[in-house]
């Protein structure tokens, strides 16, 4: 049976395998504070094309199962290992990015709004999502690290809401 006879050694698999996890993690850090949920539609086809091109990179010559297994496997380990070190804040200043500041004393910061990738609308609609009406009411909201914006009303009021549109049902 070639189900599990390895066309290539294990530890070229497991060579490949961590090379492209590791490429793919830096690729996505560099999106910024997004959280998969958060991507549009262009990130997902994006991630769907990726995930489809570099599979013969992963694999090289091998389409046993075994070889799979493997690549599987290492991924599983390689996930799990980084997610450790992370909460140990080993690696946390590497993989997560520091909270920017959106708006302080009811100014908006252009600057960081653009740089981060932040609409003018979401905006809005987070300051909106925490029952204040306008930028002026507000006197620091913050992008977080996970995407979401924290806002603090000039009344001290501290909440946050997740970046991209929220959906409502209506009712008929």
């Amino acid at each position: 049976m070639d189900l599990f006879h390895l066309h290539v050694p294990a530890w070229e698999l497991i060579v490949r395998s961590v090379v492209v996890y590791g490429v793919l993690l830096a690729g996505l850090r560099i999106f910024g504070k997004r959280e998969v949920g958060q991507f549009t539609l262009f990130d997902l086809v994006l991630v769907l094309l990726v995930a489809n091109a570099v599979q013969p990179a992963m694999t090289g010559p091998d389409t046993s199962l075994l070889g799979g297994l493997i690549i599987i496997a290492t991924l599983i380990v390689v996930n799990f290992a980084l997610s450790r070190l992370n909460r140990l804040g080993v690696l946390r200043n590497l993989l997560e990015s520091e909270p920017t500041p959106l708006v302080r004393n009811g100014r908006r910061l252009r600057q960081a709004m653009d740089r981060e990738g932040v609409e003018e609308t979401e905006l809005l609609t987070a300051i909106r999502g925490h029952g204040l009406e306008e930028v002026k009411q507000v006197r620091l909201a913050m992008l977080e690290p996970d995407g979401s914006i924290s806002v603090i009303g000039n009344d001290d009021a501290v909440s946050s809401t997740r970046r991209r549109r929220i959906f409502r049902r209506h009712r008929d």
